[in-house]
C-alpha cells in the first residue's frame, strides 16, 4: 500500500477522491460543458506516488491541485497534488460515454508533496502555484473554485464513505499541459502571503 507524509508521520490513504471541472477557466480550456453538479471520480491507493513519471507510449498531462487529507470527516491537512491524466485516452473515452479510469486511475497518477496541518490556516485563503522549468504555468486557489473544498467533501460524502487519511483533490486551474522527461516541476501551496509547502520533482 502506498503512503503519504503528514509532517513526520506516514499515513496510508485507502483512496483519492477527485473533483473534475472545478475551475471555470479549466473547463473552458478543454472545451467541456460547465457541470451542474460536482464531477467526482476516484483513484485507488495504487495511484499514489511521490515520483513524477512519463509513459513510453501514452502522453501524460499534469493538473496541479490543492489536495486535502480527510480525518474524522473533516479537512485536516493540505498538500500539493498532481492529478496525472492520459489526455488522448480520456478524450476517446469521453467521446464514447465511457468511464475515465484508464485515463485517470493508472499507477502513479496521483503525485503528492508532504501534507501540513490546517489547524492554524484559513482554507478560504489557500492557493497554489506550479512552475515548470522556472516558468509559472498554473496559479489558482479556493477563491476561483466553482465548489469549495468543504462543499465538495459534503457532496462526496452523500454517496461514499471517507476513511481517515483519504485524500480529496479539488480540481485544477487553467494551464494544464504535457509532462516531458527532464522537466523540473516546482509546486507551492500558499495561505495568504505564507508559503506552507514547496516541493519539487524532475519528470522521469
Amino acid at each position: 500500500m502506498q503512503s503519504i507524509c503528514v509532517g513526520k508521520k506516514k499515513v496510508t490513504p485507502s483512496k483519492v477522491v477527485c473533483a473534475g471541472r472545478n475551475y471555470a477557466a479549466h473547463v473552458q480550456e478543454l472545451n467541456n460543458e460547465m457541470p451542474s453538479s460536482a464531477v467526482i471520480f476516484v483513484k485507488p491507493n495504487s495511484a499514489i506516488s511521490d515520483v513524477l513519471l512519463t509513459h513510453a507510449v501514452d502522453s501524460i498531462h499534469y493538473e496541479a491541485e490543492l489536495s486535502f487529507l480527510i480525518v474524522n470527516n473533516r479537512l485536516d491537512a493540505v498538500g500539493f497534488g498532481l492529478d496525472l491524466t492520459k489526455r488522448e485516452i480520456q478524450t476517446q473515452l469521453k467521446n464514447k460515454g465511457l468511464p475515465w479510469e484508464r485515463a485517470k486511475a493508472f499507477d502513479a497518477s496521483a503525485v503528492f508533496s508532504e501534507f501540513v496541518s490546517l489547524k492554524e490556516h484559513d482554507v478560504t485563503r489557500l492557493y497554489l502555484r506550479l512552475f515548470i522549468n522556472q516558468e509559472l504555468v498554473q496559479n489558482g486557489g479556493v477563491d476561483l473554485m466553482l465548489r469549495k473544498p468543504q462543499d465538495l467533501l459534503v457532496e462526496a460524502k452523500s454517496f461514499m464513505t471517507f476513511e481517515d487519511a483519504d485524500i480529496l483533490m479539488t480540481g485544477t486551474p487553467s494551464g494544464v499541459g504535457q509532462v516531458k522527461a527532464g522537466d523540473i516541476f516546482r509546486g507551492q501551496v500558499i495561505c495568504g502571503d505564507l508559503v506552507l509547502i514547496e516541493c519539487e520533482w524532475t519528470a522521469q
